[in-house]
């Protein structure tokens, strides 16, 4: 037997408002709903399972224009298309999320650099070329370090930060993408992450790699294993860093 759900009882149970669950009616992302004899909208345990997948899909990032053609391979039924589509837009969005890592670190450096340099010169009259208010190319000395931090808050670790030029950022991503297409595995250790190489992995790649993150990002402690299970390089990090560790290199099943 069917259940019939009222409108604030399907809300309550999906989380969604009733005010949202009427736009998804009216858009097609949920189908129409019986009605009872006085009117009120009624739904079933199908709308439940309808909302679930619709949320996780929200969850990651979808648009409601992807979500609506998300819901054609969930009208077919079968479990194995849905995936295949799913999978399609969620490697589409963790490569548009990597870009946008890059950029946001990107403008994190000039951010950073732009308050350096108005700390370096005040003229007592207007602005000029040396005080950091018009110009591109602020006076900071050259023999300076410079480095990005890669969270919003202050942590008690040490610096979780990367020294890397940002220009060089998107190349240095790219690279170890290219790189991790040879992954076999990946498994949670304790402060990170154990990624297993396949047997045809270029491993004079992965230490040149390994080598150049360890220079530019040193809140990263990477280690280069070789046992029954194959090579591997285990990547730890501070509680804080944890996320730049999976969005790096990959979260563990």
């Amino acid at each position: 037997m069917t259940v019939g759900y009222k409108i604030k009882d399907i809300a309550e149970r999906s989380g969604f408002t009733p005010a949202t669950l009427r736009y998804y009616e009216e858009i097609g992302l949920l189908p129409e709903s019986s009605r009872t004899p006085a009117g009120y909208r009624v739904y079933d345990d199908g709308t439940l399972d309808r909302l679930a997948f619709i949320a996780r899909a929200k969850q990651l990032g979808c648009t409601l224009e992807e979500i609506a053609d998300l819901n054609i391979a969930w009208d077919g039924g079968r479990c194995g298309p849905v995936q295949d589509r799913l999978r399609e837009v969620v490697a589409d969005k963790l490569a548009s999320s990597q870009r946008q890592i890059v950029e946001l670190m990107t403008l994190s450096a000039d951010l950073q650099r732009a308050a350096a340099s108005l700390e370096l010169h005040r003229p007592d009259g207007p602005c000029d070329e040396r005080c950091g208010c018009i110009t591109d190319e602020p006076d900071v000395p050259a023999t300076s370090s410079h480095s990005v931090s890669l969270i919003s808050k202050p942590v008690t670790t040490g610096e979780i930060a990367c020294t890397l030029a940002p220009q060089s950022m998107q190349s240095r991503l790219e690279e170890w993408q290219a790189l991790l297409v040879h992954v076999a595995d990946r498994e949670s250790i304790d402060g990170g992450v154990r990624v297993t190489f396949a047997g045809s992995t270029p491993l004079e790649e992965l230490m040149r790699l390994t080598a150049a993150e360890q220079r530019c990002c040193r809140f990263f402690a990477f280690a280069i294993t070789v046992d029954e299970r194959g090579i591997a390089l285990e990547i730890r990090s501070p509680a804080d860093a944890l996320p730049i560790v999976h969005a790096l290199f990959g979260v563990p099943a």
